[in-house]
């Protein structure tokens, strides 16, 4: 039997709620499983951690995350920490752990369930059967570039400053990450930027185009420019399979791309840093890409499937349980094709659910399925 570490770190808002459904499958697949065990630790993270520890994240967390074999996240934040200290905020705990585990790879699908079509702000033949991957370099570019700083001028005025900086070595192994996941999808590979007024972008296309050539010489690739890429998304989306771009620009698209879908509370990630040369395993954080949405925490209202999802694609991805990990995308599919709505999805004729009662009904297929 296999036993695979994970750290639980539900955070604040919505978090605790829909890690609780995470819990939930957790123990199903314990009690099922003849092959795999899960063992589980929680911490504190975000807002929680700060108002215990005066930290957003404690050393003894950052060590755990390091020990597992993989961290499933919930979401930080929440107005009564708006006035806390910048260094010290709740977003600084997820910011530190991506950059101490070197998480450098960002997984983000944007996938549209064939249920929720209608859902999304764009017209149903733009995303039916829509599946994108955008690739973000997650702990490099202008959110981690020195110096980052807000300074007094002689003359009164402010001046702020943020440094947008990449070196070959991290433009080239985010680089590789897509092209070998487009491998295992459409084999297309569209590189974004803005070389045409960015120093970083025309290294970023120079170095993608040089590893294309020595790497995946059989993948296809374009370059796009971002502001050109966000339009696209909007225009034709489905002409996309892997997108790679930076940490600034892979924010707002893999934002936009998930829109397209119908809804964030619906979109899990995966945080990856480098492969171990000896076992191969990498370093991995899970996490929805909704936020903490502390006006619905702790009314049972979340949506639960991002961060259900979330430890779906652990197990794909660190847990080396694919059968598993397919299972819980078909619960998921199967559920909405069933007409189950939590409130950010609702459509009319279709049933309005909390956040239990999605879990149940997703954990009830699941059984099914696996029976």
């Amino acid at each position: 039997m296999t036993t695979h570490k994970l750290l639980l770190l539900p955070g604040d808002g919505i978090g605790i709620e829909t890690m609780a459904e995470v819990e939930r499958l957790i123990a199903f697949f314990n009690k099922k499983s003849s092959k795999n065990k899960f063992e589980t630790e929680s911490d504190l993270v975000g807002g929680s951690a700060y108002d215990k520890h005066g930290v957003a994240v404690t050393d003894t967390c950052v060590a755990k995350a390091k020990a597992s074999d993989a961290v499933i996240f919930g979401a930080v934040g929440g107005p009564q920490w708006d006035k806390v200290p910048y260094a010290v905020r709740p977003e600084a705990g997820l910011l530190r752990l991506r950059k101490d585990l070197d998480l450098f790879a960002n997984l983000r699908p944007a996938i549209c369930y064939p249920a929720l079509a209608d859902a999304s702000s764009l017209k149903r033949e733009l995303v039916e059967g829509l599946d994108i991957m955008i690739v973000r370099e997650l702990t490099g570019g202008v959110y981690f570039g020195e110096p980052k700083e807000i300074v007094t001028l002689e003359d009164g005025q402010k001046r702020a400053v943020d440094t947008q900086l990449y070196t070959t070595r991290e433009i080239e192994r985010i680089a590789k990450v897509a092209f070998d996941l487009a491998r295992k999808r459409s084999n297309k590979v569209h590189s974004a930027e803005k070389r045409n007024v960015m120093k970083t972008g025309v290294l970023w296309n120079e170095v993608v185009t040089a590893t294309h050539k020595s790497y995946a010489p059989d993948v296809e690739l374009q370059h796009i420019l971002a502001d050109n890429c966000a339009m696209q998304l909007v225009r034709n989306p489905k002409q996309f399979d892997v997108i790679v771009t930076d940490n600034l620009f892979g924010d707002v698209l893999s934002d936009e791309a998930a829109m397209a879908t119908g809804s964030l509370g619906m979109l899990p990630s995966a945080s990856l840093g480098a492969a171990d040369e000896k076992t191969g395993k990498r370093m991995a954080l899970y996490e929805p890409v909704h936020g903490s949405a502390p006006d619905i925490a702790g009314k049972g209202l979340a949506n639960p499937i991002a961060t259900i999802a979330s430890f779906g694609m652990a197990l794909r991805y660190s847990c080396a349980m694919t059968a598993e990990a397919d299972l819980i995308d078909k619960a998921i599919a199967g559920v909405l094709a069933d007409g189950l709505r939590t409130g950010d999805i609702m459509q009319p004729g279709m049933q309005k659910v909390g956040t239990s009662e999605m879990g149940s009904a997703i954990l009830a297929k699941l059984e099914n399925l696996a029976a």
